[in-house]
């Protein structure tokens, strides 16, 4: 029996990832879709003290406690995926120890062979314009890119809600996030190239172009 295939999406805040992940859930069907981003967001509704440590680092563009981002995917993944069902990681790893601790637990999943570790490459100043701009859904909180057709979107094309800029994206907090991926997530970057297992996407092309790049490479290592 073939493993299932599975995607870790790296990439600068704005890149895509979230969107590319939807498009890659409709096109193999029965992805488990984690997003450390959504994950950390939750924990800051919670009246408690990580909950409002975790506010305040996403408030100013910082990265939570390492471990605890681990922690989250893996317990995310240790109690939700099933054999036959792949995944999809969007946002980690984002530090070097957390892409050996992901890589171990591929290799203890046995499915190292069969996961694609993605980067879709954007520019830092490609990131920070589409950050500004990009807005999210008052009523059911989808997220609207700043690319494409959706440039000209007025209400959300989910549920008709009114669009509003998402509370983290401030030029302050934007600024840091970007230089957390230029000082930490370029050593995953490294990791997995070294490796010889970073999949390279050119990131500022058109949602349909980057979906199609990432499929071909995808059937240069896989069955699908």
């Amino acid at each position: 029996m073939q493993k299932p295939i599975n995607f870790v999406l790296i990439g600068r805040s704005g890149c895509g990832k979230g969107t590319q992940a939807k498009l890659l859930d409709d096109h193999f069907g029965n992805l488990f879709y984690i997003s450390t981003g959504s994950l950390f967001r939750k924990i800051a509704e919670h009246d408690t003290q990580v909950g409002h440590k975790i506010k305040e680092l996403l408030g100013g563009g910082g990265l939570p406690f390492d471990d605890l981002a681990t922690m989250l995917w893996m317990s995310a993944i240790t109690y939700n995926l099933r054999e036959e069902q792949g995944f999809c990681l969007d946002g980690a790893p984002r530090r070097l120890e957390e892409a050996k601790a992901l890589d171990a637990f591929l290799e203890y999943l046995e499915r190292q062979k069969s996961t694609m570790i993605i980067l879709i490459d954007i520019s830092r100043e490609e990131a920070f314009d589409r950050l500004t701009k990009r807005r999210i859904c008052q009523n059911c909180g989808a997220l609207i890119p700043w690319v494409g057709e959706y440039k000209n979107m007025e209400a959300c094309n989910k549920c008709g809600g009114v669009l509003e800029e998402r509370a983290d994206d401030v030029p302050e907090a934007i600024k840091n996030r970007l230089d957390y991926f230029d000082k930490d997530v370029s050593c995953v970057i490294k990791y997995f190239k070294k490796k010889k297992r970073l999949i390279t996407i050119k990131g500022e092309q058109t949602i349909e172009k980057v979906f199609n790049d990432i499929l071909t490479e995808v059937r240069k290592r896989t069955n699908f």
